[in-house]
């Protein structure tokens, strides 16, 4: 072999090793360049998290293009900000950061978040966390902790005044956390175990208002116009603020939640600097063509907000409720309190996080036992309504979708 045939070879493994060592991994799962995220449940039983730059067409198969969760300590009540996933690991009593990195989700940071049950959630700023929650062993005291999710450390954590349940009732839910300048309001209601695999619940909706950051009660009102104010929303959202600061919440007693079907799903609002339900405001979902208890909805400005409501007529109990499809999706005017029926297949699982708003677009996951897994496309402006992308493959639900980055 000649020198010069050497230095040839010399230069070419430079070139390779300069080219590996600076390129960027190839992979489809990088946080930091992915726009949404779904959250996956496979006929098999297997838990996936698949990102993708757009909902709009193709197919995706979660055992291909995505990373399988079934190991880790991770559920569908997964909080998604920036890039990252938060979760509440139980078993260890942590608080854990995960980001999906060359198809596997590793974990990024944890804090110990002892004897806490999760109920909502709340981003006070980019890396300010505020949770809400009940104490682990009964679920009859009200809790917080505010994360600094950037360094991952307790800014701070205590008991929220808030009244334990009493007399028959013996446990509690939160149902919404929403700040006013110098104080938060705090819905919430109570409930009563029956047996191991039965509750009731309180005809009544409180709301407390906390001063802040002392978390101590300010002044409480009582609604029994309906019951179970909003739901854990880290699993599904049920509020939202309107452009003039109005803050409106669901009512949920169907039995999926509140178990009081005899009373009304209905939206209450609160006006902007007041603590109380507007007591000449009530949108009743149950007395309208609806007809029917609600989960969920979704704010698509200019006070039209999408709620989705089961279809009493297709169950039979709540042992079949998550895997019937019986959903519908319904556009609510909240101000003429007009109704109008989207035309997309009926939907199945009960409580899921399945709309995004993305300026004039609203993303809507539908998971059709006839129709297939599709992420829907409607637009709010013309009232259009398409396929976009195709779940597929092991595809049993698609549980959540989330904007993973701005």
């Amino acid at each position: 072999m000649n020198f010069k045939f050497k230095r040839l070879q010399l230069l070419l493994l430079i070139l390779v090793c300069f080219s590996s060592c600076t390129q960027k991994p190839l992979t489809g799962n990088d946080s930091a360049n992915k726009k949404y995220s779904l959250y996956i449940l496979g006929k098999n039983g297997n838990e996936y998290l698949l990102q993708t730059n757009s909902l709009d067409s193709g197919v995706l198969l979660p055992e291909h293009d995505g990373a399988d969760i079934s190991t880790k300590e991770i559920s569908r009540a997964v909080i998604v900000k920036n890039g990252y996933y938060y979760h509440l690991n139980r078993k260890k009593a942590t608080f854990v950061k995960y980001k999906l990195v060359n198809g596997a989700l590793v974990e990024s940071a944890s804090l110990p978040l002892v004897d806490f049950s999760i109920e909502n959630f709340y981003w006070k700023s980019i890396d300010t966390l505020l949770l809400t929650g009940l104490n682990a062993t009964d679920f009859s005291q009200v809790r917080y902790a505010i994360i600094n999710t950037a360094n991952m450390k307790q800014i701070s954590a205590g008991d929220m005044e808030i009244p334990r349940p009493i007399g028959r009732f013996d446990n509690m839910s939160i149902g919404f956390v929403e700040p006013r300048k110098a104080s938060l309001l705090v819905g919430y209601t109570y409930h009563q175990q029956l047996n191991t695999a039965d509750y009731t619940t309180s005809d009544t909706t409180y709301v407390t208002e906390l001063s802040y950051p002392e978390m101590k009660a300010i002044k409480t009102s009582k609604d029994t116009r309906s019951t179970y104010p909003g739901g854990i929303n880290t699993i599904q959202p049920y509020s939202f603020n309107d452009e003039q600061h109005n803050y409106y919440f669901m009512t949920c007693p169907g039995i999926a939640l509140g178990n009081r079907p005899e009373l009304p799903t209905g939206i209450m609002r609160i006006k902007a600097n007041e603590a109380t339900p507007d007591k000449n405001y009530f949108f009743n979902i149950s007395a309208s063509i609806i007809h029917n208890h609600a989960y969920g909805m979704w704010y698509l400005g200019h006070n039209k907000a999408i709620i989705r409501s089961e279809r009493k007529d297709l169950f039979k109990g709540i042992g079949d409720h998550y895997s019937t499809a019986h959903f519908e999706f319904y556009v609510l005017d909240l101000n003429s309190q007009d109704i109008q029926k989207l035309a997309l297949p009926l939907d199945k699982g009960t409580r899921r996080e399945c709309v995004i708003i993305d300026k004039d677009i609203a993303y809507i996951s539908v998971n059709s036992s006839t129709s297939g897994n599709f992420i829907w496309l409607y637009n709010i402006k013309t009232g259009s309504l398409k396929k976009g992308l195709e779940l597929a493959g092991n595809t049993d639900f698609i549980m959540r979708i989330d904007k993973l980055n701005p």
